[in-house]
């Protein structure tokens, strides 16, 4: 990989000074918090300390970003679906059971494996090691659109238009029961559960903690004890669509987490042998961060959900 490199230029002031670096650089928060913590982060000639101070207007700032370390992760020749690519980023329709990190109980088999191999060494190192610029994930058993940053510029521009939820976003889902009213939005705080934190959930809206989160729906299809509803996110919170529609008492068929499915549902599942939540990234657009040029990518329904909708169907005949 090659060296490090700085960034520089000027604040916009009124907000905390990790934010405002991070808005201003096109670094994540989380990289910019690390970088003032490695003292790699200085105003006017002066190291930054404190990540939690205020930002002045127009004040000039440095960065010095280190090279890239290399990546843990190896190689491995693992076939990808891939939607469009460039010199700088890469968009794949990823199938439901592919890990997009490793990670504990997953060292390998996953989505940055491949990419390793398919990309052979033109990825951004963007986060302080040399692996592919994800910039976005999806879960293991969700399928669907993911777009990778091959290069540091589309990683700072992807990561940006994130930051600020420019993309535009649609999955489709299995839901039980038939959502009333058939289109709306759901926003709330999502956070660790209480319970179980390995589980996320909605939060009152005077908590502390959590994020704000913004689900829009819209039921394009009912069956037999289900429908089939199209979501749009306009923001991206772990577990988002997961969480946002098990709080309405319509949770995604199949969801182990937070799913609840009545007998005949549940018959179904078991008949068809679907072991995942039943969730598709289907709709994925954004500006291109080096050309301008505006990208849409669409996904069909992958095969094993259309056996679903059929089965409900005819469950009902």
């Amino acid at each position: 990989m090659g060296g490090g490199r700085i960034i520089t230029g000027k604040l916009s002031g009124g907000q905390r000074l990790d934010k405002a670096l991070a808005e201003a650089s096109g670094l994540s928060r989380e990289r910019v918090k690390a970088l003032i913590g490695e003292g790699a982060v200085s105003m006017a000639g002066q190291r930054v300390r404190q990540a939690s101070d205020k930002a002045a207007d127009g004040a000039e700032f440095a960065i010095e970003v280190p090279p890239a370390a290399e990546a843990a992760a190896r190689a491995q020749d693992i076939p990808l679906n891939v939607v469009f690519e460039d010199e700088h980023l890469i968009v794949v329709d990823k199938p439901a059971g592919l890990v997009v990190h490793p990670g504990a109980g997953n060292p390998d088999g996953t989505l940055v494996n491949a990419l390793l191999h398919h990309c052979a060494g033109q990825l951004s190192g963007i986060g302080g090691v040399a692996r592919p610029g994800i910039v976005h994930r999806i879960d293991k058993d969700t399928s669907g659109l993911l777009v990778v940053a091959k290069s540091t510029a589309a990683h700072e521009g992807l990561a940006k238009q994130f930051a600020d939820h420019s993309l535009e976003r649609a999955y489709l889902a299995v839901v039980s029961g038939h959502p009333s009213p058939r289109e709306g939005t759901i926003a709330t705080k999502i956070g660790r559960s209480d319970a179980n934190r390995k589980k996320m959930a909605v939060l009152p809206k005077d908590s502390s903690r959590g994020k704000h989160a913004v689900t829009g729906y819209k039921v394009v299809r009912t069956m037999a004890d289900c429908a089939l509803v199209e979501c749009r996110l306009e923001t991206g919170r772990t577990h988002q669509v997961r969480v946002h529609l098990a709080s309405i008492g319509h949770s995604l068929v199949g969801d182990p987490v937070y799913g609840r499915v009545n007998p005949r549902l549940r018959t179904i599942l078991r008949i068809l042998d679907f072991h995942r939540q039943a969730l598709h990234a289907a709709v994925l657009g954004f500006v291109h961060p080096v050309t301008g040029d505006r990208l849409r990518f669409e996904s069909d329904l992958p095969q094993d959900m259309k056996e679903l909708i059929d089965e409900t169907v005819h469950s009902n005949r």
